[in-house]
């Protein structure tokens, strides 16, 4: 097994299993094999057919359709266990009924009880997660290590349960069929286009506009907010302040555009759910000959559950998605509309969302509820659509309230810090580790000191705690549904590397 794994990584050649030895071994060959495609179906948890998989004597003790042995040692083609596998896909008998055995992992089994179907006393098998080669192993491949410890997991998977390679398949695949990739040329091809369609050239000539979605036919809406100096951070006496929130200090920030609203479904949802089959890293399976910049970039896997989880779609903001998924979106959108869209800076957050105000928060405190989508008794179950409440001086809705949101940067508790004696220009945290991050504004689901202009919020992993993928997904945090995004536009296009990296920073760390 180790000089498998070794040929692997280092790009050896990959034989079946049986071509290593003549004889089967329990332990490395047919028990990862059983436990990841029988377990989920036979095994403790869940028992189909009355019929477990996970002992011995369970396993060949049979169930309800095979009340007698379904493991005869020596017999194979007598044993349900084997002979079931080789049955035609359409057949009611086939077993896996979905995924069914390749002929490599056929042939482990058939050996297996040819040589007396022996199953080491004491041995409990548990479920582990099937490894899809398209899905969990092809995006590794295909990018290169080195492999972080959950890859090398599921490498390690995939090579015991029989490094299935589907036929006639070749790492690559047809480079005269091939297209751009999702990299810097791409990026360079939607820059060129940008610097062609944004003419705007200085602060004076910014207005705010409505933009459509080229796809879609969605629009948009986006508010030019003039550059300037505040104070980033919350004074020490204000009710239901952080640590993290100070020492307040000078921020100067550039002229930019900020979206009127948060990013809503109408928006985000035909860039999550394109109809594109999809490798795991969002790259499209295939990739035609002269394929547009929009239909090269990495989108999302298709969503595993319903992600407005019954909260209403139309109109309503855009929940769940990951850091790195609101910055595809991003890039998604700019290679459509020639204007170069990205996150916010938490400093260009704060500075929108207080819109020359100074207090806790854009509006006086005590007319919140005018302004804010909030939970004050503890009872709201979801979020409203954009812009039911009361715009902040500069006309953006919803800053507080309604749903949280990405900023680029990382969280750092004593980010301030550094920057207490002097006035910094457009303040950016690189991120170095996928958690955490900084998400600003509070939510529906939040007290009313959780919107002040000043908090940040760190991401955590449990956002993504019922994600029942390994590994879990990069492109959803099922279990926050308070969280969304919305998006900016600075009125100087950085360089294509500035710009590769902010639309990727989301992957950083992960």
């Amino acid at each position: 097994m180790q000089k498998r794994t070794l040929a692997l990584l280092l790009g050896g050649a990959l034989l079946p299993l049986t071509a290593f030895c003549e004889t089967v071994d329990f332990m490395t060959q047919v028990k990862p094999l059983i436990e990841g495609t029988c377990i989920h179906c036979h095994g403790q948890e869940k028992q189909e057919g009355n019929f477990r998989m996970d002992t011995m004597t369970a396993a060949f003790a049979g169930g309800d359709s095979y009340a007698d042995e379904t493991i005869i040692p020596k017999k194979p083609e007598a044993s349900p266990v084997y002979w079931m596998t080789t049955e035609p896909t359409d057949s009611d008998d086939v077993m896996p009924p979905k995924k069914p055995l390749t002929v490599e992992q056929q042939e482990i089994l058939k050996i297996w009880i040819e040589e007396g179907a022996v199953w080491p006393e004491g041995v409990v098998l548990e479920e582990k997660p099937r490894m899809d080669f398209k899905v969990n192993i092809l995006p590794l491949l295909s990018r290169g290590g080195p492999f972080k410890a959950g890859e090398q997991k599921m490498l390690s998977l995939w090579v015991e349960q029989g490094s299935v390679w589907p036929a006639d398949f070749k790492l690559g695949g047809d480079k005269a069929a091939a297209g751009p990739s999702d990299n810097l040329e791409l990026v360079s091809t939607i820059r060129k286009n940008i610097l062609a369609t944004s003419t705007e050239k200085s602060e004076a000539e910014m207005k705010d506009y409505t933009g459509t979605i080229t796809k879609t036919g969605v629009k948009y809406d986006m508010v030019a907010i003039k550059g300037g100096e505040f104070m980033m951070g919350s004074p020490g006496d204000e009710k239901g302040r952080f640590e993290d929130e100070g020492p307040q200090h000078k921020v100067n920030v550039d002229p930019f555009w900020m979206g009127k609203f948060e990013v809503t479904w109408n928006m985000y949802e035909p860039f999550m759910i394109s109809g594109v089959a999809r490798n795991k890293d969002g790259s499209p399976e295939n990739i035609p000959v002269g394929a547009s910049p929009v239909d090269v970039i990495s989108s999302p896997t298709t969503p595993y559950m319903e992600m407005s989880f019954g909260m209403g779609n139309d109109g309503y903001p855009a929940i769940c998605m990951t850091e790195h998924a609101a910055s595809k979106f991003c890039q998604w959108l700019s290679a459509q509309t020639g204007h170069f869209y990205r996150l916010p800076t938490e400093a260009e957050w704060e500075y929108a969302c207080r819109a020359g105000t100074t207090g806790p928060y854009s509006c006086p405190p005590e007319q919140l509820e005018n302004f804010a989508v909030l939970d004050p008794a503890q009872s709201r179950v979801g979020y409203e659509k954009i812009g039911t409440k009361k715009p902040n001086p500069w006309g953006l809705y919803d800053m507080h309230g309604n749903v949280m949101e990405w900023c680029l940067d990382q969280y750092l508790a004593d980010t301030y810090a550094s920057r207490e004696s002097k006035t910094t220009g457009n303040p950016l945290t690189i991120p170095t580790t996928l958690y955490p991050r900084v998400a600003r504004g509070g939510s529906w689901y939040d007290l009313a000191e959780e919107l002040r202009s000043a908090r940040r919020i760190p991401s955590h992993e449990n956002w993504k705690k019922e994600d029942p993928q390994l590994p879990k997904s990069i492109w959803y945090h099922t279990d926050a549904h308070w969280l969304g995004f919305r998006i900016v536009r600075p009125l100087e296009v950085p360089e294509v590397d500035q710009m590769n990296l902010l639309w990727n920073l989301g992957r950083i760390g992960g």
